[in-house]
């Protein structure tokens, strides 16, 4: 039913019609959400996170299914006689940032941090967790995953490689992330590459140490790994067709103690990142030629650690917009992204999608507050998302498993 958006804060720019529930209950989601920021855990540490997950599941009448790659854990619901099946997907881990928000409910873990606003996405699954099974408003079985490990550790895949869709088979599969910088609430979607591929490659370059004063009796592994860097550059410029999207960063160098010794070896550790399957491979491929011959001309040497990480995470085209009309129909245009272009950023919800059809969308999460960008000390999760985001996700699920005989 309309709402009085004053009342609860939501932005003007979403004329959000929240259920009377979700308004009713929107206090205690927010206290819960709270409750995950306060007390963060680690990739593959989940278990607090996890047993509040699985005690709100269960006591709103889900079987819960848990262990499923470490800390993970799926609720189903099944209502009416329908095969048809729908997954929506949240991540539960936080970072390694100490956090610097102030916030009464600031992180109590030093050097722990929900930096990244996965406190925001259970919280938003678990609000219309409560609302699903209470009104049952859909014919056919809804699977909530619960994810661990999203943060660099492929929590996706390990649940995955447990079995999730052989024992909780979708046939869609939906999930989004919070971003700062866009209007609180409005909802993007992306068909096609929507995320990029992520790798990490740790060059080690070996030398032959010596004296900083007499240079020539040592192969400098430092003046190395410079052209090294500099050549690096070349691939994205020179290599890579210009209107494909391709990231190639050192993010690290480590070599040397003191300003007099040259170092036997130095070690580079590089970010490498696209949109499409065979620029990665292209990346990879003119990565491993080039700084080989870089080493070989100064008589050094490397070793080259390619460590293949994330895919890019492809949208399925009919389920994504599928998801965008749902938001049409509810929010209007004025309520979409317009022409929400491709992130460089990666997630781990790819591997999923490989599985399975389906879509990654993105909700606003404000660009005064809620505006700091992820992975930042001074980052929080806008809970005026948390009635809109859950809102979404329950007639996304009611259209996806939509009654025969629905009034």
């Amino acid at each position: 039913m309309p709402h009085d958006t004053t009342e609860h804060a939501f932005p003007a720019a979403v004329d959000a019609d929240i259920p009377a529930d979700i308004l009713e209950h929107d206090a205690s989601m927010r206290a819960l959400r709270h409750q995950i920021h306060a007390h963060p855990e680690l990739a593959y540490e989940e278990f607090q996170t996890s047993d509040l997950v699985a005690d709100k599941l269960t006591e709103w009448g889900y079987t819960v299914t848990r262990g499923i790659g470490g800390t993970g854990l799926v609720g189903t619901l099944k209502v009416g006689d329908s095969a048809r099946t729908l997954g929506l997907r949240a991540d539960m881990d936080a970072l390694p940032i100490q956090e610097a928000t102030g916030k009464s409910y600031a992180s109590r873990h030093s050097g722990k941090m929900h930096a990244c606003g996965h406190d925001g996405h259970t919280a938003t699954l678990l609000a219309a967790a409560r609302h699903l099974a209470r009104t049952r408003n859909f014919d056919g079985t809804l699977h909530l995953i619960f994810q661990p490990a999203e943060e660099g550790l492929a929590g996706a895949r390990k649940m995955i490689e447990d079995g999730l869709f052989e024992r909780f088979p979708c046939d869609g599969l939906f999930a989004y992330h919070n971003m700062p910088g866009f209007p609180v609430g409005k909802i993007g979607f992306r068909a096609g590459p929507a995320m990029a591929s992520s790798d990490t490659v740790i060059i080690t370059v070996h030398g032959r140490g010596g004296h900083g004063s007499m240079p020539h009796m040592s192969v400098d592994p430092v003046l190395v790994s410079s052209h090294i860097v500099v050549a690096l550059q070349s691939i994205v410029s020179r290599n890579v067709d210009p209107r494909r999207m391709a990231v190639v960063t050192v993010g690290a160098i480590h070599g040397g103690d003191a300003p007099n010794v040259i170092p036997d070896s130095v070690e580079l550790r590089l970010s490498v990142r696209a949109h499409l399957p065979k620029v990665r491979e292209q990346l990879r491929d003119r990565i491993v030629e080039l700084v080989n011959a870089q080493a070989s001309v100064f008589g050094a040497h490397v070793d080259v650690d390619y460590r293949w990480r994330y895919p890019a995470l492809v949208n399925d085209v009919e389920m994504t917009e599928f998801a965008r009309q749902v938001a049409l129909e509810w929010l209007g245009p004025q309520g979409l992204m317009d022409d929400f272009e491709p992130l460089t950023g990666s997630e781990d919800f790819s591997f999923m999608l490989e599985a399975c059809a389906g879509s990654y969308l993105i909700i606003g999460n404000g660009e005064g507050e809620g505006g700091c960008m992820v992975h930042n000390p001074h980052y929080d999760f806008n809970d005026a998302l948390l009635p809109i985001g859950a809102t979404y996700w329950t007639r996304l699920v009611e259209r996806f498993l939509r009654m025969e005989n629905k009034a």
